[in-house]
């Protein structure tokens, strides 16, 4: 996501014009606009700044699918569906038997 739609986002959410986020955050609205516009890439001061003043923060989270074995996924795709399905079956069985092992 760019920080245009970020800000953009954050600000609507919060209910600010451009103009009131501005005030609220110390900038010039000429620098929310052209944000907003795509025209300014903000240091990321001036960006968690913004979006402190809309009530949000700039996080740090992993990629979508970091880390994620697709070996697997890859693997139960080449199967039928009729395959898939005898798979789950299994699978289930399996974790039943577990379940009333525990139990005992």
């Amino acid at each position: 996501m760019t920080a245009a739609r970020i800000l953009t986002h954050a600000r609507r959410r919060a209910g600010l014009s451009q103009r009131a986020l501005a005030r609220a955050a110390g900038v010039p609205h000429s620098t929310v606009a052209r944000i907003e516009l795509g025209r300014l890439s903000p240091r990321t001061d001036t960006l968690e700044r913004l979006l402190r003043a809309a009530g949000h923060s700039l996080a740090s989270e992993p990629a979508l699918g970091s880390g994620v074995d697709r070996s697997q996924i890859r693997q139960l795709l080449r199967l039928t569906p009729g395959e898939r399905a005898r798979l789950a079956a299994a699978d289930a069985r399996a974790l039943r038997s577990l379940d009333d092992a525990a139990a005992r």
